[in-house]
């Protein structure tokens, strides 16, 4: 890259740290550090909830599938969010907010303790902490890819130099500052969208090409389905999508959670599910167009990168690249707040009597120490990255595959038609869908769509069927349940003053 490229770099990375020290100002105490004080307009809780959901995956291992067959990306990686997260405005983003408000939760996992017990909520704790090291470390290595491509940059230090200036603002800033620097890399993400598509029009000819490019490219790519990416595929993803964004995400509740109500949380996420059925389609048009403009890739993953080095005059790369970053630092650091709430809210009390009675500056101190811990780790295993199968493998065939086994109980469980869903059908089907998902990838020769299906569908038959026959009710199950209700709510009013967290109670 040219040094204008680099200077342009520098100084979004400057920018980006810069709303970390401005934002450390606001955070007082850790639930200032997860949840942002319920403070958070719904404008910038739904652009945030929208960034913090992809990556640079999307211009690596997505863009490599658009290169190959077409449009079926969208379908199943983003409309499919779209529709669940529109679900979940329904279903689940008021009810995240209430949490906070009504129980003075500070992680998306806090309330399991009181909902079910807590080997339960350390179940999903620990499992789905360890998922995330490897969904995050995917992420790292995606844009260490495209650093590579870019700027011939080795993959470790690619992983390193993003990875230590994430760490800086998440770490100082929390909540804030990732919601902050998410509108700023927006803004950067849409400027440097806008470039590409202007770039590839004029390579195809002028506008026109937005509708007359279709016709040039290989039929099977304007199906919606596959054979690969089926359309059984398509509706499972559907499924898993509702329930990881709506919360299985531990990052992506706790933008519902710093709302100031119950109602302006329904507002974010409604805003955040229309972005999702749009904003990908502008992202992703130059990789539709890729094999018209550089046909006979040996690695299609590197088609958007190829296209950006090769096209864009200098400068105007530096954006581009800018522009990718914005999506995994959004999502890296959204998940490091939200991780690091798990593990210091939900797991270590659990672990350590002495950290039930921390002050707010120790708990304080607490939170960014486990950022930090967390991050570290998740880059040093994104290092393995193409051991463990590569970005693709990650994000499709383990994180969508294990996500639902771990979603279920947490975000089912707020629903008062499985009120009689206790412990037993939460880790039932818990370990179910796990053993579920262990059996379809190692012992039998499945297909993808299977391989995602199995896991979710057994977890969430295990838990509808044995909360039916085998029912668990109880007082405090009731509690939560009308609590979480919206009984009370003023959608004008100041929110609900919290109560002692369930984990303490």
């Amino acid at each position: 890259m040219h040094a204008f490229d680099w200077t342009v770099m520098c100084a979004y990375f400057g920018l980006m740290v810069l709303i970390g020290w401005w934002s450390h100002r606001r955070v007082g105490d850790v639930k200032d550090f997860f949840t942002a004080g319920g403070r958070m307009p719904w404008w910038l809780a739904g652009i945030s909830h929208h960034m913090s959901g992809y990556s640079a995956v999307l211009f690596v291992a997505y863009a490599g599938v658009a290169y190959t067959t077409g449009i079926t990306v969208y379908f199943w990686g983003f409309a499919s969010i779209g529709v669940g997260v529109g679900i979940g405005s329904w279903l689940f983003a008021a009810r995240w907010n209430r949490l906070r408000s009504r129980f003075g939760v500070a992680s998306p996992l806090e309330y399991l303790a009181r909902r079910y017990n807590v080997a339960t909520q350390q179940a999903l704790a620990w499992s789905g902490s360890l998922l995330k090291v490897a969904d995050i470390a995917a992420k790292w290595f995606a844009v260490a890819t495209l650093l590579n491509v870019f700027a011939g940059i080795d993959y470790n230090l690619g992983i390193l130099i993003t990875g230590v200036i994430t760490l800086v603002y998440c770490t100082i800033g929390g909540l804030w500052a990732d919601a902050l620097t998410e509108l700023g890399q927006f803004v950067i993400q849409g400027a440097a969208a806008l470039v590409m598509i202007v770039v590839v029009l004029h390579k195809l000819g002028g506008i026109s090409a937005l509708w007359t490019m279709w016709g040039d490219l290989p039929a099977s790519h304007l199906h919606p389905a596959t054979s690969q990416y089926t359309t059984v595929f398509l509706l499972v993803y559907v499924l898993v999508k509702t329930l990881e964004y709506n919360g299985g995400m531990w990052n992506l509740a706790q933008r519902y959670m710093a709302a100031p109500s119950a109602s302006e949380a329904r507002r974010g996420a409604r805003l955040s599910a229309a972005l999702y059925l749009f904003w990908p389609i502008v992202l992703m048009f130059p990789m539709f167009a890729a094999p018209l403009l550089i046909p006979g890739l040996d690695n299609p993953n590197n088609s958007y990168a190829v296209m950006a080095t090769t096209f864009l005059p200098h400068g105007l790369i530096g954006l581009v690249l800018a522009g990718i970053f914005s999506h995994t630092m959004a999502m890296v650091s959204s998940d490091a707040n939200a991780i690091s709430a798990v593990i210091t809210r939900d797991m270590i009390p659990v672990l350590s009597a002495r950290a039930r009675h921390w002050t707010r500056r120790q708990g304080l101190k607490a939170a960014r120490v486990t950022t930090v811990v967390f991050v570290l780790l998740t880059m040093a295993v994104a290092t393995q990255a193409e051991n463990l199968g590569g970005v693709l493998q990650i994000v499709v065939n383990w994180v969508a595959a294990l996500m639902g086994p771990i979603s279920v109980p947490l975000l089912l469980g707020m629903l008062p038609r499985f009120r009689t869903c206790g412990p037993r059908a939460a880790l039932v089907s818990w370990a179910s869908g796990l053993i579920a998902y262990a059996l379809v990838y190692y012992v039998f020769d499945t297909s993808q769509t299977w391989l995602v299906a199995t896991p979710v569908l057994v977890s969430l038959a295990l838990y509808a069927g044995l909360g039916l026959l085998l029912p668990e009710p109880s007082e405090a199950t009731e509690d939560v349940l009308a609590r979480l209700s919206g009984v009370g709510d003023d959608p004008s009013g100041p929110p609900h003053a919290s109560e002692e967290s369930p984990v303490r109670a």
